[in-house]
């Protein structure tokens, strides 16, 4: 019965492996290049997708609240979040506004983290108690 339990996990992994890889497939209508990267544009967005490919885990992608300062696209990241994103370093995916963009660098900004704290707080109202939890990865995303 274990090797069926096995065999069914690996099954579901590689399901959602294969429609991940699909979900992010570059298309002519929702593939962009780095002239499309525009964060002024998406200041007022609540969310977008970070995609990573963890070695041995294979492609996720999650929503992460975003800010924009001073033109530049920051999010904060969770304990777990945060490790995704360093193992499958040092390109992840990101889709915003119906736009994805491969290849794209998650720059940390220890400098930065009260000013990108304060701002998600001014932003999200739910912060008040998301701020409580641990982020120990704030970063600004690039695109190479």
């Amino acid at each position: 019965m274990r090797e069926v339990g096995a065999d069914m996990t690996s099954m579901r992994r590689l399901c959602a492996a294969a429609l991940l890889s699909c979900l992010w497939l570059p298309t002519a209508a929702g593939a962009a290049d780095r002239s499309g990267w525009t964060p002024a544009a998406w200041a007022k967005e609540d969310t977008l997708d970070l995609a990573t490919n963890v070695p041995g885990e294979g492609p996720y992608a999650f929503p992460v609240w975003l800010v924009v300062l001073d033109d530049q696209l920051y999010v904060r990241l969770g304990s777990r979040a945060a490790r995704r994103v360093e193992r499958s370093a040092p390109r992840l995916g990101v889709k915003i506004a119906g736009v994805r963009f491969e290849g794209v660098r998650c720059q940390p900004v220890p400098g930065l983290v009260p000013q990108v704290a304060a701002a998600m707080a001014q932003k999200y109202r739910s912060d008040v108690l998301i701020h409580r939890f641990s982020h120990p990865l704030t970063c600004r995303l690039v695109p190479e």
